[in-house]
């Protein structure tokens, strides 16, 4: 024991009252598998809704206004899911309790305009004034003055340059698009291809935002990314990359472009070999949108085949009521049925044929070509994608989650496959995945999401990169979420690519002792997952990497015994791990904790006690808060399913570790 365990278990303070808490941990999984085995599809996968925030849209209304369907029942009920989340402040923010957004609230109220409500009313008014005092349409980031020119609200020389001629540069140079984040990438090329031809709708001036604008477009302040703004390196390359941006600008002026029927050329054959096996282009709605943009803009007819699939994919993504719909940035499938399957494998009492339906959908969605990773790393193809169909872009993050269900699901004594030939099929993905992620491995001992060292910090600072995802570094949380994968494959501290990992995350702890949490919300989330990384790896349990990870985490527990952090601690370090309670973080907290030796501490009953508490009749959780991660300070997301799986996980995991304690 040292100083922050206990020496006894407590309610709990007694022992009837830690057996109570067993009994109701083993009901609270037992309701929480029925709930998922309500929610299973026929063929064996789980996929929940993925909330954004309001611009998605906003923007689908103003594509819809740029394809002049502005008129369109959709179109009018988007509208009203947007009216519904204005803050009482008279703008929108980019998750539930935030601040007022300026790019959010331009494109809200552009939207509203476009759909015939009337700029005079009290709503209109508030969000008009809110505006103007936030910067106005002046300060809003590249991607909304894109849609700005589209409409004819500011020429395309106010937006950055994005020029096609960059496709064509080979992968080995040293700026090409391949040395950008794979959601970057998938955006830059169909926006160069719009950037050459600047198609233009004019509309009416009434539908126009003209009063949003506190200067000319002229006089705009110039495009930064957020957190990358100090420092002279910093500042020296804002100044290079301003003048590439005034260059290229000339160059277009002057048609000094030799290169641009053969660079568009290119960008095409780009886009549309990416559309193959793929739920639009990269298999989320920004880059289906300028891909359909783009095709309108190479001439391809609205009745194409091309650009009805991508409208028709970005329909997929509606969620519709009764009086408005809602828009998904993507779905979730691969990684929502990999958690479910690592929760329901931690019960060990799911009914086997819920899990062997899973474990064959997972395996159907094996990735068995070559994609864009292949650029930077040589590997046989291998892994898996997050979304229904996204075969270039597999992902670190979900193979991992993959892989641990694959081989928990087996570990489990009541929980396991039926089927010689399907234990085979699961040993063959898996290690051909493994492969795979070695092979992802960054010189700096990291692991990224999409790519291998897609980490050119520099180009951080051009002006397209204001959504703050230009590059796809190593982070704390997929670098140890890596470690615990491998962990169950007999790797473990010695092997050469696990002491790279660890020593880079030894250099990524903070001064207090957590982790950043770069796709989940924040620190919670990433010290959570640090420290079972390091503790399943094999890293001894006196560490004080481990020991100050696991210290900062029961220093944030909340007095009502569980867990939360706001997003708005990527803005102010000073509020990290301190937000309203949540379900999601509770669980990432107990399974760090748990993972580290500390089942039986005082703070890991209470965190168990509140989960157990807070279940619904029906084996849900309630939680409103985004506690997902797209793009910090940014773009924020809301797993509808994180408040069910993530608690069972946990309460599953903690009631295992009883077990066995009184077994021994």
């Amino acid at each position: 024991m040292n100083e922050y365990q206990t020496c006894e278990r407590t309610n709990v303070s007694t022992r009837r009252g830690f057996d109570d808490l067993v009994t109701s941990a083993g009901a609270s999984t037992s309701l929480a598998t029925d709930w998922f085995t309500s929610q299973q599809h026929a063929d064996g996968h789980w996929c929940a809704e993925l909330e954004g925030d309001t611009i998605l849209e906003s923007e689908y209304i103003l594509l819809l206004a740029w394809l002049e369907e502005e008129s369109s029942e959709v179109a009018h009920k988007a509208a009203r899911y947007i009216r519904s989340k204005q803050l009482s402040d008279g703008g929108w923010s980019l998750f539930p309790g935030g601040d007022l957004d300026i790019s959010v609230s331009v494109k809200a109220y552009f939207a509203l305009k476009l759909t015939g409500h009337d700029p005079n009313t009290e709503y209109m008014r508030r969000a008009r004034e809110a505006i103007r005092s936030n910067g106005g349409a002046d300060a809003v980031n590249s991607f909304t003055r894109f849609y700005f020119a589209l409409l004819g609200q500011i020429p395309f020389d106010q937006c950055p340059a994005v020029p096609p001629e960059m496709v064509l540069l080979p992968s080995w140079s040293p700026v090409n698009v391949y040395r950008i984040s794979a959601w970057s990438r998938t955006i830059f090329v169909p926006l160069s291809i719009v950037w050459a031809h600047r198609p233009t709708r004019k509309i009416d001036d009434g539908f126009g935002i003209r009063e949003l604008f506190l200067r000319e477009p002229s006089g705009w302040p110039p495009l930064l990314s957020p957190g990358k703004h100090s420092g002279l390196a910093a500042a020296a390359w804002r100044t290079f990359f301003r003048l590439a941006d005034s260059t290229l600008k000339i160059a277009e002026r002057w048609r000094v472009r030799p290169l641009r029927r053969h660079a568009i050329d290119g960008a095409e054959n780009w886009m549309l070999e990416r559309f193959k096996e793929s739920d639009g282009l990269g298999a989320i709605f920004p880059p289906i949108v300028w891909s359909v943009v783009a095709l309108r803009c190479l001439g391809y007819a609205a009745d194409s085949v091309e650009v009805r699939e991508g409208l028709q994919q970005l329909k997929t993504l509606i969620i519709e009521e009764e009086e408005s719909v809602r828009l998904q940035p993507c779905k979730s499938p691969v990684w929502d049925t990999a958690i479910t399957l690592r929760a329901l494998a931690a019960t060990e009492s799911a009914p086997t044929n819920v899990t062997t339906r899973c474990v064959d959908w997972l395996l159907s969605k094996e990735v068995r070509r070559i994609g864009d990773w292949r650029a930077n790393a040589k590997a046989e193809p291998a892994g898996w994608f997050f979304e229904y169909e996204n075969a270039f872009y597999p992902d670190v993050d979900d193979t991992i989650m993959v892989m641990m269900g694959l081989q928990e699901i087996r570990a489990a004594k009541s929980s396991t496959t039926d089927s010689l030939e399907r234990d085979d099929q699961i040993d063959a993905a898996c290690n051909r995945a493994l492969k795979w992620i070695l092979a992802l491995q960054n010189n700096d001992g990291g692991w990224g999401a999409f790519d291998k060292n897609n980490d050119l910090e520099f180009l951080c600072h051009v002006p397209f990169a204001d959504h703050n995802a230009m590059i796809d570094p190593s982070t704390p949380d997929i670098t140890a979420r890596v470690l615990e994968a491998l962990a169950q494959y007999e790797i473990s501290v010695g092997h050469p690519s696990v002491d790279r990992a660890v020593s880079y995350l030894r250099k990524t702890q903070e001064a207090d002792g957590s982790w950043f949490g770069r796709w989940g919300v924040n620190y919670i989330y990433g010290t959570w997952q640090v420290v079972s990384g390091l503790a399943r790896i094999g890293v001894p349990s006196k560490d004080r990497a481990l020991q100050c990870g696991v210290k900062w985490l029961l220093e944030h527990q909340q007095p009502s015994g569980g867990w939360g952090e706001s997003a708005r601690s990527y803005e102010d370090v000073s509020l990290k791990g301190s937000g309203p309670v949540t379900a999601s973080q509770t669980a990432w907290a107990l399974l760090g904790l748990i993972d580290a030796g500390y089942a039986d501490h005082t703070a890991v009953l209470r965190g168990i006690q509140f989960l157990v508490e807070q279940q619904q009749a029906d084996g849900s959780w309630h939680e409103t808060e985004f506690t997902g991660t797209g793009f910090p300070r940014v773009f924020y997301l809301r797993y509808h399913m994180y408040s069910m799986y993530f608690p069972l996980l946990a309460i599953a995991r903690w009631k295992k570790s009883q077990v066995i304690n009184d077994q021994a």
